[in-house]
């Protein structure tokens, strides 16, 4: 009897929280998993989530969270301050690309091909130009275009000179992942890659592109990528200090 209600008594797997860190108070999601062995902190447009083992203690969570809390706020305030610099779709503002800084230039006009790039201004041709909805999905798909070239060129590039050939070359909208492979031999890479500059995405195609002979983050993993890519390490710092 006394495990069949052991049974009945089951822990919320997701729960909204809240704690004070670092003199803020910080509310978050926790969430328990079954295949977790130690705590983990995420931290994205969504705020902070923390995934546990199912039966973590609450001594345990409190000192993990008090430990992270300068790391927990000062990611946290990164994210509001990113959202309050969101780009506004709209004439004369700037986006990123390839490193570098675009000036939107909008105009009204209906065109076989509504977005080019001529020197250092992106032209948006829309037939509603005031519809800055309309502005940010043409410049959306823009990105689009211009990822999948210049990925898949990359790739073509390093892939005889690490001996693999991808099964194929795709875009992924991830939103914690600047790429992928899976053990088929298909990369993925964040279309947002096309905002950073070549140096970086070319980092980031040797490091998939180097799964597909090591599917692991070994020694000899990264070995495999300093082949071609001797400035790895230096690179792999500057990709993580770049909010995804």
């Amino acid at each position: 009897m006394l495990k069949k209600l052991r049974k009945l008594v089951t822990t919320p797997s997701v729960e909204q929280r809240a704690a004070l860190l670092a003199g803020k108070h910080i509310t978050y999601t926790l969430k328990r998993s079954g295949k977790r062995r130690s705590i983990g902190l995420r931290i994205d447009d969504s705020g902070l989530t923390v995934i546990v083992p199912l039966r973590v203690s609450e001594k345990w969570l409190h000192s993990v969270l008090q430990d992270k809390a300068n790391w927990v706020v000062e990611k946290l305030d990164g994210w509001q301050t990113r959202k309050l610099a969101a780009t506004i779709w709209q004439d004369g503002e700037t986006i990123d690309y390839l490193g570098e800084q675009l000036v939107l230039r909008v105009a009204q006009g209906l065109f076989a091909t509504p977005v080019h790039q001529r020197g250092s201004e992106l032209w948006v041709f829309v037939v509603n130009g005031s519809e800055t909805a309309h502005i940010e999905q043409a410049v959306s798909r823009w990105y689009q275009r211009e990822a999948l070239q210049l990925f898949g060129q990359r790739a073509a590039h390093y892939a005889p000179l690490l001996n693999v050939v991808p099964h194929a070359v795709k875009l992924s909208g991830a939103k914690t992942q600047w790429g992928s492979c899976t053990a088929h031999g298909s990369v993925r890479l964040n279309v947002q890659l096309i905002k950073l500059p070549p140096r970086l995405i070319d980092y980031v195609v040797v490091h998939e592109l180097a799964h597909l002979r090591e599917l692991n983050h070994s020694a000899a993993f990264w070995r495999v990528v300093e082949s071609v890519c001797p400035d790895y390490a230096s690179l792999r710092g500057e990709l993580k200090a770049v909010a995804l």
